[in-house]
């Protein structure tokens, strides 16, 4: 059995040298959000249906795909203008790029893209699929961001971050 110490300095240089490729241009940054859009919005869709349904079943997979176009443009335009903006900014103030392990920073963004983009889209859903405004519209917003954080918080960190980035590095990777 290999001392401890050496098993974390592997996971240390892991953590340091993976190779991440970063959004570099405009055009890779709409692509990576096109991207990660789809995956993020088409699962919290099928989330939603399966909670209000009581449970999953196979035609929350089709019944998705109806939501799947408002809720992407949505989730497009909020975290191109609004969430992607705030969700470097805060990452940028925790880490420097450059100077701290990529990794680092990609969970940095991904965690606060998190925190921004959950009570906005849960918002447009509860006004899209739940009634628009009335009197129970700011209770049903809270419970919408309750139910969905959990969900949206580990799909983003443990499948959908992984598998886009993955995607995004074999098609944009420097030669």
């Amino acid at each position: 059995m290999r001392p401890l110490f050496l098993r974390l300095n592997r996971v240390r240089q892991f953590l340091f040298e993976r190779i991440i490729v970063m959004p570099k241009n405009r055009f890779q940054e709409t692509v990576f959000t096109i991207m990660m859009v789809i995956v993020m919005v088409y699962a919290m869709i099928c989330y939603n249906i399966a909670l209000a349904s009581g449970g999953m079943k196979n035609f929350v997979f089709v019944a998705a795909l109806g939501e799947l176009p408002i809720m992407a443009v949505a989730a497009f335009v909020l975290d191109t203008f609004i969430a992607g903006p705030l969700a470097k900014k805060n990452a940028f103030k925790l880490f420097t790029p450059g100077k701290d392990a990529p990794i680092f920073i990609v969970l940095a963004i991904s965690i606060f893209s998190v925190l921004f983009m959950c009570p906005m889209m849960s918002l447009v859903a509860v006004l899209l699929f739940k009634g628009g405004f009335h009197a129970e519209t700011v209770s049903l917003w809270i419970q919408t961001v309750a139910l969905n954080f959990p969900m949206a918080f580990f799909w983003q960190l443990m499948v959908a971050g992984p598998v886009v980035r993955k995607i995004f590095t074999a098609i944009f990777r420097e030669k």
